[in-house]
């Protein structure tokens, strides 16, 4: 498996107390190189996510618009929990780059699984407007650009973060090719498009206090049929690992087997309809040593 990630995804500024910091990346690398994972899946660093890729899922708008608010120095916030800083822009173009040379990686047989450790994370960034610390929605733009891939398609996101899913909802839910599967803690933030309902749009809330099994069961009832319905050729994961028991920001008590579980359950359907061939990114997550031995327990699977 391939490791993607850049030094402008560690070094996006938000204020100081923010839960989305430099730290969650910079500790999780970290962690990584500590575990001799990174020696095996050396991190690697795509470019930049072209501008007509943005503009083929995003309002044509949305780059200019982020453009502008991005500070030369200090911080500008787009709403109370979204900032930008120096370096934002530039970390949500490497973002989405990584997520699109992934989606290459896979489909042009170079690889069959990838993982971008990269932020701001981009599962909240809706067709007009970033929100929920995310600016451009880097999964969403690349399944929406896969399905121009000549051998690409059906796409599968599977977003298992512990907010639902709402941009990436907003941006693929007039997309019939492409199966969305989003669980989470409700009602909770953003509290939003999670009562959407369209065929290819799967939401699956948990109650606050929800376990490991109640998730399992959750998912098990109501993701794999529909993945086997769908039959992808593609596979990505939007892979917030915020629905930890240690997690600050939400209620859920989910611990590494989980993660490594949903993970392995997802690699099974990917052999069966996608050749294996998955694109993970992170999201949430903002227990620093829960987030690393989750994401860890993640790779460990994907890597098989």
């Amino acid at each position: 498996m391939r490791l993607y990630s850049h030094a402008d995804c560690v070094s996006h500024q938000t204020p100081e107390g923010h839960p989305e910091r430099s730290d969650r990346l910079a500790f999780l690398l970290a962690h990584l190189e500590q575990t001799g994972f990174t020696q095996d899946h050396p991190i690697r660093e795509a470019a930049p996510i072209e501008d007509e890729l943005v503009r083929q899922a995003h309002h044509p708008e949305l780059l200019q618009r982020l453009r502008q608010s991005n500070p030369r120095e200090g911080l500008t916030a787009l709403d109370p929990d979204t900032w930008m800083g120096p370096t934002s822009m530039a970390a949500a173009l490497q973002a989405a780059g990584s997520v699109w040379q992934g989606v290459q990686d896979v489909v042009n047989g170079d690889e069959t699984r990838v993982f971008c450790a990269v932020r701001p994370p981009g599962h909240h960034a809706e067709f007009d407007s970033p929100m929920g610390f995310c600016l451009l929605n880097s999964i969403g733009i690349a399944a929406i650009n896969a399905l121009n891939l000549s051998n690409i398609d059906r796409v599968a996101i599977l977003d298992f973060d512990v907010h639902h899913g709402n941009g990436t909802v907003d941006l693929c839910q007039k997309y019939p090719e492409i199966l969305v599967c989003s669980s989470f803690q409700h009602p909770h933030y953003p509290d939003r498009l999670y009562d959407v309902v369209s065929p290819n749009i799967v939401n699956t809330p948990l109650a606050a206090g929800a376990s490991g099994d109640d998730f399992r069961r959750a998912i098990s009832s109501s993701w794999w049929q529909a993945v086997e319905a769908h039959r992808p050729d593609l596979v990505l994961i939007s892979a917030g690992f915020d629905a930890h028991r240690e997690d600050p920001l939400a209620h859920i008590n989910l611990n590494e087997g989980d993660f490594a579980w949903v993970t392995q359950e997802i690699t099974a359907l990917a052999e069966q309809f996608s050749q294996g061939r998955i694109v993970s990114t992170l999201e949430g997550g903002y227990d620093l040593q829960a987030l690393a031995d989750s994401t860890l327990a993640h790779l460990e699977v994907l890597a098989r």
